[in-house]
C-alpha cells in the first residue's frame, strides 16, 4: 500500500467531489451537502489553492483536504483572519488506513511554514484532539451564534498566535447551502438512497 499526496488538479475535481459525497452520505443528514460545499469553495476568494491536496492510494485518488480563509470578529468589530479545513474526505473503503491523518499533518506543516495564524474547525473531538486541536472556548472564541461545544475546535499554528483574539467565528459563505441548489447539483451524480439514522445532526 503506497500513499502519496499532491496538490489537487482540475482533472481531479469530479472524482474528488464524488469521493466527498461517498464519504459523507447519510452521516450527518439524509444525503449530504459537503460535495456541493466543496464545489462552491473552489470558486470562492476564500479558497486556499496551495492547501488543496489529494491522497492517492497505489495511484488512485481516494482522499482530499481543502482549506479556506475565515475570520474571528471581536467585540470592537475587528476582523482577525484564521483558516479552516473541510471537507476532509476519504473514500469509505479506504478509511482507517491513516490517509486522513496524512492529509492533515502534511497541510498543517505547510500552513505553519506560510506563517498562517490558526486553524478553526468543526469535527469529532476524539479524532482531532490527536493533532493538537482543543475546544475553541480555551481561546474565548465562539461560533457565529455565540455558542460553544466540544466539536468546535481551534489550534494555534505558532505559540501565542491566538493570544488576545476573542470573539465570534465566521466561515465563508460557501458553507451556506441552498437546498434547491444542492438538489439540482446532486442530480449530476449517480442516484443514492437518502436515509435517516439516529446519529444524524440534521433530519
Amino acid at each position: 500500500m503506497k500513499i502519496t499526496l499532491r496538490v489537487e488538479e482540475e482533472k481531479d475535481f469530479r472524482t474528488v467531489e464524488n469521493i466527498t459525497r461517498e464519504a459523507f452520505w447519510n452521516v450527518y443528514r439524509p444525503g449530504c451537502c459537503e460535495h456541493f460545499i466543496l464545489h462552491k469553495l473552489r470558486s470562492s476568494p476564500a479558497f486556499i489553492k496551495e492547501l488543496d491536496f489529494v491522497a492517492e492510494l497505489d495511484g488512485e485518488v481516494v482522499g482530499n483536504i481543502v482549506y479556506s480563509k475565515s475570520i474571528v470578529v471581536d467585540e470592537a468589530g475587528t476582523r482577525h483572519e484564521v483558516i479552516g479545513f473541510g471537507p476532509l474526505s476519504v473514500l469509505p473503503s479506504c478509511q482507517g488506513r491513516g490517509i486522513g491523518a496524512k492529509l492533515i499533518e502534511h497541510t498543517v506543516e505547510i500552513a505553519k511554514e506560510r506563517g498562517l495564524r490558526a486553524i478553526i474547525i468543526f469535527g469529532d473531538p476524539a479524532y482531532y484532539h490527536r493533532f493538537g486541536f482543543v475546544n475553541a472556548e480555551v481561546f474565548d472564541i465562539h461560533t457565529s451564534e455565540g455558542e460553544n461545544f466540544e466539536p468546535f475546535m481551534a489550534m494555534e499554528l505558532y505559540n501565542g498566535s491566538l493570544r488576545g483574539i476573542t470573539g465570534r467565528y465566521f466561515d465563508d459563505a460557501a458553507f451556506n447551502v441552498n437546498e434547491e441548489e444542492l438538489e439540482m447539483f446532486d442530480q449530476g451524480f449517480p442516484p443514492k438512497q437518502k436515509e435517516v439514522t439516529d446519529t444524524q445532526l440534521f433530519k
